[in-house]
């Protein structure tokens, strides 16, 4: 998703801190969405994905996914999914980069209700 007029200018992340990004466009919407119904709580999971994602530790309302929603792929490469409870409903799901290089939070399927998947797991 390429920022343009408008659109809130993200500060990049200082030394030690994790570089957050959108896996894809529904992402960048759902995380917009989440922001607009539950700001504040919007705002600490930022602040959990930049500073202290991992490797995670599991707690009430961070967790890492189970049975098939456990691993994502992105770019070629499995990694663990994690999931934050923004809100009873809200979650921000998320892979965990650890690869060369910038050390990255991937959102992927943010949305304002509790999301289906992860009831069947």
């Amino acid at each position: 998703m390429t920022a343009g007029r408008g659109d809130r200018v993200a500060p990049p992340a200082p030394g030690g801190h994790w570089e957050v990004r959108f896996a894809d466009a529904a992402s960048a919407k759902g995380w917009e969405n989440l922001a607009q119904q539950a700001r504040e709580n919007t705002y600490r999971a930022w602040i959990t994905l930049r500073t202290d994602t991992g490797p995670a530790v599991e707690t009430p309302r961070r967790h890492r996914l189970k049975g098939g929603l456990a691993h994502g792929t992105h770019r070629g490469q499995t990694r663990e999914q994690w999931q934050i409870e923004v809100t009873g409903g809200g979650r921000v799901w998320y892979l965990l980069d650890t690869g060369p290089g910038d050390l990255l939070d991937h959102l992927r399927g943010q949305g304002s209700g509790h999301p289906r998947a992860t009831d069947r797991h």
